[in-house]
C-alpha cells in the first residue's frame, strides 16, 4: 500500500523596503493650524517686541541687560512722570523733615528699590564725595550733576543731560554732622517707545506673518500634498499597465488608509492581470491540444472511411476493422467534447449536482466491475479492496463521481509504461469520512510536476512527441468536483515506479 500524504503550498508577496513616517489626521492638522495661526504669530510679536526692546532701550544705549524692566518700555508718559513726580514730593518732604534718614542705607536702598521700577534710581552726595548710588551708570553721571545750592525746593526744576538721556531732580540737605548733602533723583528719558521701535515692530510683524505662513504651508505641503502627488503618480503607473509600482513610504491617519487601499488595488490588479495573461496562455495551449486530438482522430476516420470507399477493405473481416477503428476514434472525439463541455461549466460555475446517498460498498463495486472489462482488454490488472464497512453511505453525485473515478483510472492507462500494468484501487475508513486511493504502477510522476497537476491545462509531458496527448484538463475537473463534494484530493508518486491518487468524501451520518 502507498503511503499518504498530503503537501500545502504557501506563498509571499514582496513588498520592498519601507520607510516608516507618522502623520497626522487631517482633523487633527486643521486644529493644530487653527491654534498655530492665532498663537504663533502672537507669541512671536510679543517675543520680538521684548528684544526690540531690549535692543534699544539697553543693548543700543549701553545699558545692562539686568537693568531692563516693564517701565522702559511703558508708552503712558503722563503716568510715568505722575508717579516719578510723587516719589520726589516724598523724598523732597524728608528732606525737610528728617533729612538724618539719606544716611541710612537701608532706607536709601528701600527707596531705590520703588524708584527703580519706573527706570528711576538715586543718587546721594556728601559734601564733595558720592555717598549712594542706585544705579551703576550713576557715577559716570555724578561728576557732571550741579553743585550744592544751585537749586531750591523746587520740585518741579531739574536738569535734562540730552547725551546721557536722563533727567535729574535735585534735593539739598544737611546731614546731622553739619555736613552738605543732596539727594538726585535720575529719571533714564530714553525708556519711551519711540517711532524707530514702531518701525522696528512693524517689519518684524510682517517678517513673522511670512514665516508663519511659510512654515505652516511647509508643513501641510510635507504632510499632504506631498503624499497626494506619490499616490497620483502611483495611479498614473497603474493607469499605464505598471503594477509593480509600490508606494515605500507606510503612513498613517487617512493617508495611510490611501495608501494602504492604493496597495491592496494594485494587488489585486496584479494578481487578476498575471491571471488573465496566464488564463490566456493556457487558452491558447488548449486551442493548440485540442486542435491536435482532434486532428489525430479525424485523419484516422478520413483514411478508413476513404480505405472503405477505395475497395481497400474487400472482406469482412478487414471492413470489421476498418468500422471499429472509425467507433473507437469517435468515441475519443466524444470523450475529448465531453470533456471540454465540463471544463466549461466548471469554468463558468455552472455545474449541476444531484446529491444523494451512495451505499459506498455498491458503488465502488459497480464502477469496479464496469471498468474491469477495458482494463482486462488492455492487459492492464485490476485490484479492488474495501475496508470500509458494507453499510457506510456518503452524500454525493453518482454521475460526477463516476467522471472522478474514470479521469483518474483513465491517466492511470494513458501513461502506463509497463508490460503488465496493474492498478489498485483500496476505500479505507476513518472516523467520518473514507479514503479512496487509485494506485498504478505507471511512470509516475516528477516530484516537480506533483504539486501542479490539478492546474488547469498544466501537462507533465508539454511536448506533442508523446502519442498520449490530452487537454490537460481532466484532473483539474477531478479536483473541482471532489472540493465541491466537501471533500479533497492530492497525490504521491514515485518516478518510475507510479503514481497514487487520494481523495477523501465524509460519511453520511444520520441525526437522531
Amino acid at each position: 500500500m502507498c503511503k499518504s500524504s498530503a503537501s500545502r503550498g504557501s506563498g509571499q508577496r514582496t513588498s520592498g523596503r519601507r520607510a516608516f513616517v507618522r502623520v497626522m489626521k487631517f482633523k487633527t492638522r486643521l486644529r493644530v493650524t487653527f491654534i498655530s495661526i492665532i498663537l504663533l504669530p502672537l507669541l512671536l510679536t510679543v517675543l520680538a517686541f521684548m528684544m526690540i526692546g531690549v535692543y534699544l532701550v539697553n543693548i543700543q544705549k549701553g545699558y545692562d541687560l539686568r537693568e531692563l524692566d516693564y517701565a522702559m518700555m511703558n508708552d503712558n508718559l503722563k503716568d510715568f512722570v505722575g508717579d516719578v513726580d510723587r516719589m520726589f514730593g516724598d523724598l523732597l518732604r524728608q528732606a525737610e523733615r528728617n533729612p538724618s534718614v539719606f544716611g541710612d542705607a537701608e532706607y536709601l536702598e528701600k527707596k531705590n528699590a520703588e524708584l527703580s521700577r519706573r527706570s528711576t534710581y538715586l543718587l546721594v552726595r556728601k559734601g564733595k564725595e558720592l555717598f549712594y548710588s542706585g544705579n551703576a551708570k550713576g557715577e559716570t553721571l555724578f561728576g557732571r550733576l550741579p553743585e550744592y545750592g544751585s537749586v531750591s525746593f523746587d520740585e518741579k526744576g531739574g536738569y535734562y543731560f540730552d547725551d546721557l538721556e536722563c533727567y535729574v531732580k535735585q534735593i539739598d540737605f544737611s546731614f546731622p554732622d553739619g555736613s552738605e548733602g543732596t539727594v538726585f533723583v535720575v529719571s533714564r528719558m530714553h525708556a519711551m517707545i519711540s517711532k524707530k521701535l514702531v518701525s522696528y515692530m512693524f517689519i518684524a510683524i510682517v517678517l513673522i506673518l511670512l514665516f508663519t505662513s511659510f512654515m505652516l504651508t511647509n508643513w501641510i505641503h510635507k504632510g499632504v500634498f506631498t503624499p497626494i502627488t506619490e499616490l497620483n503618480m502611483a495611479m498614473k503607473k497603474i493607469k499605464d499597465g505598471n503594477f509593480d509600482y509600490m508606494l515605500e513610504t507606510n503612513v498613517e491617519g487617512e493617508i495611510g488608509d490611501l495608501y494602504r487601499n492604493y496597495e491592496d488595488m494594485r494587488l489585486r490588479l496584479k494578481e487578476s492581470a498575471e491571471e488573465k495573461d496566464d488564463n490566456e496562455k493556457r487558452n491558447r495551449e488548449l486551442i493548440s491540444n485540442i486542435s491536435h486530438d482532434l486532428k489525430t482522430p479525424i485523419t484516422a476516420i478520413k483514411g478508413y472511411v476513404e480505405g472503405i470507399m477505395d475497395g481497400v477493405a474487400d472482406t469482412p473481416e478487414k471492413m470489421d476493422k476498418y468500422i471499429r477503428t472509425i467507433y473507437n476514434k469517435a468515441n475519443d472525439m466524444d470523450k475529448l467534447i465531453n470533456e471540454l463541455t465540463t471544463y466549461s461549466s466548471i469554468d463558468n460555475h455552472r455545474i449541476q449536482y444531484n446529491f444523494q446517498r451512495i451505499n459506498v460498498a455498491d458503488y465502488f463495486g459497480d464502477c469496479v466491475e464496469e471498468v474491469g472489462l477495458d482494463l482486462e482488454s488492455r492487459n492492464i490488472k485490476l485490484n479492488y479492496t474495501n475496508m470500509a464497512d458494507p453499510s457506510t453511505l456518503v452524500i454525493a453525485d453518482a454521475e460526477q463521481m463516476k467522471k472522478v473515478i474514470n479521469n483518474i483510472i483513465g491517466n492511470s492507462v494513458k501513461y502506463m509504461d509497463k508490460p503488465n500494468g496493474r492498478i489498485d484501487i483500496r476505500i479505507l475508513d476513518q472516523d467520518d469520512s473514507i479514503q479512496v486511493e487509485i494506485e498504478d504502477n505507471g511512470k509516475g510522476i516528477a516530484a516537480k510536476d506533483l504539486q501542479r497537476i490539478f492546474d488547469r491545462f498544466y501537462r507533465t509531458d508539454a511536448s506533442r512527441n508523446s502519442a498520449q496527448g490530452g487537454s490537460g484538463i481532466g484532473l483539474s475537473i477531478v479536483k473541482k468536483i471532489i472540493e465541491d463534494h466537501g471533500g479533497y484530493i492530492w497525490a504521491t508518486a514515485k518516478e518510475g515506479e507510479g503514481t497514487c491518487m487520494h481523495f477523501v468524501l465524509r460519511k453520511y451520518v444520520e441525526l437522531t
